[in-house]
């Protein structure tokens, strides 16, 4: 099997989204002089008066919680720095639900008046707005994002000092917080590296003079890489912020695709997997020094053939399933899909992460983020162009009208095309 690029690969520099949040700065600014080095803050003056109110707010936060039916974990409860069990704030979801671990609003009701802070995981997921602006600062970035609310009565604190192992944009949507900020006891931690391990190093340097102290309002924005030591306090009233969580790809990810890689072609090296002399003795570690290094030599030049390609499929798969693509509406989409006509046009659905791969000549497979499936090879440049350009007449899909229709129900069906209204 051949493997091209990817159609429609994104070449191009961090854009739009990016921009909304930095204000001022610009995005090839941000990438030199601050991504995974140093805070950034954008008030709501410098990006213009946007308040984020498009995104989120009071409102919001009162429909999930009564009337989205959410279960754990897309919420959580925090109060006085730690995360309370789930049975306080759950319950039962009633006659024919067969579901124990519904959300109550009875018992936040209860929790937050007396000083809780709510937690709203997932919002990627469960609130549109939020999963839109996620997306699109997911496909900026190159980086995997995911999204939070906190959500603190007047006057409290919903967690104690701690670092994140992922890089952080706050957004402040309602209320108003007092944030301190500190330098990192462990710079750039991994995701099996949390603050914890470090409990005592963070609260030594909690003690210390902040790097930076600021209150933050409706449309500021902060940029806070992982590592760096926070707590934020609500002043005055009820407050809101959005949390958007950068799951970095990082070298050690391309350390662990390596890995991954060398290990199956180390099992074909007959010198490998030749046995150790007898009298072989592991409590003397001079007796095997000579084969630990003959063993090294070998894994270094094993690493040193792996093709670079080959890394990047590892990590591609992994991203791949670390996203989901734009929503579909099944039902509404399969409706569209029986009545299409040749001047119906059909739309490509945004965050796919779509491969096309060449198989024996006779086919061509369609890999993305809505599943594989195949199409004769003669229509691979179709799809390429389609997915280069994002859009499409019906017609336009091949020359005969049926065959064209044909195609057009395919990808419906298969989620890689919508149709548009």
């Amino acid at each position: 099997m051949t493997e091209h690029p990817p159609a429609g690969a994104r070449v191009a520099p961090a854009g739009a989204t990016l921009g909304r949040l930095l204000g001022r700065t610009d995005p090839d600014t941000f990438a030199t002089a601050y991504w995974g080095r140093q805070l950034h803050l954008a008030t709501v003056e410098d990006r213009g008066g946007d308040d984020f109110s498009d995104l989120f707010g009071l409102d919001a936060v009162d429909e999930l919680v009564s009337e989205r039916g959410l279960r754990t974990p897309f919420l959580r409860v925090a109060r006085d720095g730690s995360t309370l069990p789930e049975r306080a704030y759950t319950a039962g979801g009633g006659i024919g639900a067969g579901v124990a671990d519904q959300v109550s609003d009875d018992k936040l009701l209860q929790l937050f008046a007396d000083g809780a802070t709510i937690v709203l995981q997932g919002l990627h997921r469960t609130w549109g707005p939020v999963r839109g602006l996620a997306a699109a600062l997911a496909a900026d970035l190159g980086h995997p994002v995911q999204v939070n609310a906190y959500v603190t009565p007047p006057q409290n604190q919903g967690f104690a000092d701690h670092y994140d192992v992922h890089d952080v944009f706050v957004l402040q949507v309602h209320g108003e917080k007092r944030w301190a900020l500190r330098e990192p006891v462990h710079r750039d931690p991994l995701r099996d590296q949390p603050w914890t391990d470090r409990r005592a190093a963070v609260e030594d340097q909690a003690r210390r003079e902040p790097a930076l102290e600021t209150t933050l309002r409706p449309g500021d924005c902060l940029y806070l890489p992982r590592g760096w030591v926070h707590s934020a306090r609500a002043l005055g009233g009820v407050t809101v912020h959005l949390t958007f969580g950068v799951h970095q790809w990082t070298r050690h990810h391309l350390a662990e695709a390596l890995l991954d890689r060398v290990r199956p072609l180390l099992a074909e090296r007959d010198d490998l997997r030749s046995s150790l002399g007898l009298g072989l003795d592991l409590a003397d570690a001079a007796s095997v020094e000579d084969e630990v290094e003959r063993v090294r030599g070998e894994l270094l030049e094993t690493l040193a053939a792996v093709p670079t390609d080959e890394v990047v499929r590892v990590l591609r798969g992994r991203a791949r399933a670390g996203q989901r693509p734009a929503p579909v509406r099944p039902l509404a989409q399969l409706a569209a899909a029986e009545t299409l006509r040749p001047s119906s046009r059909l739309r490509v659905r945004e965050h796919l992460m779509t491969d096309l791969i060449e198989s024996s000549g006779r086919e061509v497979v369609v890999s993305s983020r809505a599943g594989r499936f195949s199409v004769p090879a003669a229509q691979g440049d179709t799809l390429r162009h389609l997915l280069e350009v994002g859009e499409s007449t019906v017609v336009a899909l091949a020359e005969e009208a049926a065959d064209a229709l044909d195609l057009a129900r395919l990808l419906v069906r298969q989620g890689l095309v919508v149709v548009e209204p």
